[in-house]
């Protein structure tokens, strides 16, 4: 008997209406142990080279890992994979949930927000415990960076994969768990459930639960790196208004009344941490149910201080907008950021955007055109393609303010502020993510547990040299390991978390009955992003991609600690290349070499891809 999954994974065939079970073996699962690593196994057999994203042959992958089910903090995340209709490079985003499937007209789902579809879903199944992963409708209408949404409120929000799934005309798949997963060694198992509560103070996960990633709002903007202004400063004078502390006290609901004491927290499956925001707002232009759930700390940032707008009440509901419509809210926030500045500069005016003022702190006009962007209606027809292909559609010069790498828009994290995040944000193969790898502070704050991966020699700020990449490339494996065991990056990874590096292992082999070391887990990481990477090489997509915005290098930074910042391109083209070799990639062409690929069990990928195998050497 399997330990920690099922042993079965559904083929499904939207063209044919057919569904397939195979049965891996354990070898299979110890070698990608589930999620990304997992979903790419299957892109990269079934997934036919220079496939259009929205053709029928873009598979799709919806991966749990071994972990999910147990009852432990952090296990219960799904990851989905296909070429991304948003850069068209590989797209990868996580989320949320576990989900098997049975094939049914949806039809009369097709245009309802994603609240309204799951309430008729567990209305017709009548079962109020089903679990729903779908689309919006901007999904529906292939919004380039749509979500798949599951519980109204848990996003995949990066990358695209709402519009793959709206592509397929697949609006939604219902689950219902009633199996628990098995565990080898339920004594250790329990030792590390009991760890989360030891750990949660020491950590300062306790905090983070109590404030969600909204705390780090105000601690950014004091550090220099509150992006602001389109990423023209790091400084925003109002970011108290947009804070953590702000949300908790004044916005969550039923903030010290709720009568079942939540306090406007959630939580997912079995995690002790509940960190979940819940806001709602009762009237007004912004009225919003609390169903959509709380903006986390990139929506605050995206829809705030990159647009230049204070009011909470308006970034709640954007957030909620994005998903009742099923859109990834960092690259709708940071879109509309650079249709701001375009128009500050004259680049964008009324008779572009039939009359809307997007000027930064227009708040009424950022909620417009986040409903239009997700409707496709009027200016948002444009928006909704991302902001790199809508500057190709305007022209006028308006590619100069855009804060995208390989097309996807930049997180709230400064590259000019944590530099090692530049070379990752630029070489990444899904473009710019601030959960690939630790960030650069990490370090320095958190020596014993770097230690138990390798690093050992913790460098200044604002260091752009080898050893920092050596650190952004093993805290990078750590963060893929991560993806493809499908558990959160809030509780196991290598700085704050509430688990450790090596409590990771211990969990891994408590459930499966492995005897994997840290190793062991960084290998399966490597082998996920040279997959990735792998696949980008087949598209034709190399080194030329690995790019960061022209501003990032041109125009240094206006206001508070990071006045001044600038990455200097010299400095930073020295330090790609330090990262490629330290990878095992060619310098010259950004491919993971022959000898990398099949030191990892990859040599299948290069034999089986005919236009893998003239691209690496």
């Amino acid at each position: 008997m399997p330990y920690g999954y099922t042993g079965k994974v559904l083929h499904v065939n939207l063209t044919k209406g057919e569904l397939e079970i195979e049965e891996p073996d354990e070898k299979f699962y110890r070698t990608y142990m589930g999620g990304s690593a997992m979903g790419l196994h299957y892109v990269l057999k079934e997934t036919p080279a220079g496939v259009d994203p929205f053709s029928p042959d873009n598979v799709l992958a919806l991966c749990t890992g071994v972990l999910t089910g147990t009852p432990v903090s952090g296990q219960s995340r799904l990851t989905s994979v296909a070429k991304s209709p948003l850069t068209g490079c590989i797209g990868d985003a996580q989320g949320g949930g576990y989900f098997p499937a049975e094939l049914r007209d949806a039809g009369h789902l097709w245009g309802l927000t994603t609240g309204d579809a799951e309430d008729k879903l567990k209305e017709e199944l009548d079962d109020k415990r089903i679990e729903v992963l779908q689309i919006g409708p901007a999904g529906e209408n292939l919004v380039r960076f749509s979500a798949l949404i599951s519980m109204s409120n848990r996003a995949n929000g990066r990358t695209g994969m709402g519009a793959v799934m709206g592509s397929k005309n697949l609006k939604a798949v219902v689950v219902r768990g009633k199996m628990k997963p098995a565990v080898s060694n339920p004594e250790k198992f329990k030792e590390i459930q009991k760890l989360a509560k030891v750990n949660l103070e020491p950590t300062g996960m306790d905090g983070f639960g109590k404030y969600g990633t909204p705390g780090v709002t105000t601690p950014q903007h004091k550090a220099g790196g509150l992006p602001t202004y389109n990423f023209n400063s790091g400084n925003f004078d109002k970011h108290e208004e947009i804070d953590g502390l702000k949300l908790y006290n004044e916005h969550l609901r039923g903030h010290e009344k709720d009568d079942q004491n939540r306090f406007g927290r959630d939580t997912c499956f079995s995690c002790s941490i509940k960190c979940k925001r819940v806001a709602q707002i009762d009237e007004g232009p912004f009225k919003t149910d609390a169903k959509y759930g709380g903006p986390e700390y990139e929506t605050l940032a995206t829809f705030g201080s990159y647009c230049g707008i204070s009011d909470m009440d308006a970034i709640i509901h954007a957030n909620a907008l994005c998903n009742m419509y099923g859109m990834d809210t960092i690259s709708c926030g940071a879109t509309i950021a650079w249709a701001m500045e375009c128009w500050e500069e004259g680049k964008i005016t009324a008779e572009d955007t039939g009359g809307i003022e997007l000027q930064y702190g227009n708040a009424e006009a950022m909620a417009k055109i986040t409903e239009m962007i997700a409707n496709r209606e009027g200016f948002g027809e444009i928006l909704a393609e991302g902001s790199k292909k809508a500057a190709e559609i305007i022209g006028r010069g308006t590619e100069d303010y855009l804060i995208t790498s390989k097309g996807q828009e930049a997180p709230a994290h400064m590259p000019q502020v944590k530099r090692s995040l530049s070379v990752i944000y630029a070489a990444n193969p899904f473009g710019a993510d601030h959960e690939s790898s630790e960030h650069d502070p990490g370090y320095k704050a958190y020596p014993e547990r770097m230690k138990e991966i390798g690093l050992t020699n913790p460098q200044e700020k604002l260091a752009l040299n080898k050893e920092m990449m050596r650190f952004a490339m093993i805290t990078q494996h750590l963060s893929s390991a991560v993806d493809s065991l499908s558990v959160c990056a809030f509780v196991f990874g290598a700085s704050f978390q509430l688990y450790s590096p090596e409590e990771l292992v211990k969990t891994v082999n408590a459930v499966m009955g492995w005897d994997v070391d840290m190793k062991e887990i960084l290998e399966v990481g490597e082998r996920r992003l040279n997959m990735l990477r792998a696949f980008n090489s087949r598209e034709g997509v190399g080194r030329e991609s690995d790019t960061l915005p022209k501003k990032m290098f041109k125009r240094p930074l206006e206001g508070g600690r990071s006045d001044g910042y600038v990455l200097d391109e010299g400095e930073w083209e020295v330090a790609l290349e330090d990262y490629y070799r330290l990878c095992d990639w060619d310098v010259e062409t950004g491919h993971p070499s022959l000898r990398k690929m099949e030191s990892l069990g990859l040599g299948w990928v290069v034999a089986e891809n005919e236009a893998l195998s003239h691209a690496i050497t």
